[in-house]
């Protein structure tokens, strides 16, 4: 009903790296013992993807103290996935028939500082997933994120070694 009332849906997601073992690693929140999903959600009507991304951040991860204030580095989107129907399938792309999809879901990168601090709602858990952990593993991360590793390949990563 939504959908007529405020159209098509917009989410985004933050792929936040880190690095583990000199190796990349993307944080997911884990519902249950099964289902991830990258930290994230749908934007209001109107709403700015950068400032919406660091409003769903903030509530779902940030420290709720002043000592700790957020400080969300959006880098830049490297992937748009649709939903043309009302089915739980996304496309990397938009078929040419759609003219009113559904959803698009925009991924950003979000560049972390040396040392973040995360609250971590009481029903998730954070985890941090190697990239070849996620390369070609749709059936356990499904076809958005076990792409992320694709998305990523066009960039250099400067392992910093403390």
């Amino acid at each position: 009903m939504s959908y007529m009332k405020e159209g098509m849906r917009t989410s985004v997601e933050a792929i936040l790296l880190v690095q583990e073992h000199n190796h990349p690693h993307i944080l997911l929140l884990q519902i249950g013992n099964t289902f991830c999903k990258l930290p994230g959600g749908r934007l209001k009507p109107g709403e700015n993807e950068i400032e919406g991304l660091k409003r769903k951040l903030c509530s779902k991860l940030a420290v709720n103290s002043p000592s700790f204030p957020p400080n969300w580095q959006v880098g830049e989107c490297v992937a748009v996935w649709w939903r043309p129907n009302f089915e739980t399938v996304m496309y990397p792309y938009c078929p040419p028939h759609i003219t009113k999809p559904k959803e698009c879901k925009k991924l950003f990168i979000v560049h972390l500082t040396e040392r973040e601090y995360f609250a971590v709602p009481r029903n998730l858990k954070l985890l941090a997933v190697p990239l070849f952990e996620l390369y070609d593993n749709v059936q356990r991360y499904g076809p958005v994120i076990s792409t992320i590793p694709q998305q990523l390949s066009r960039f250099q990563f400067n392992m910093v070694s403390s």
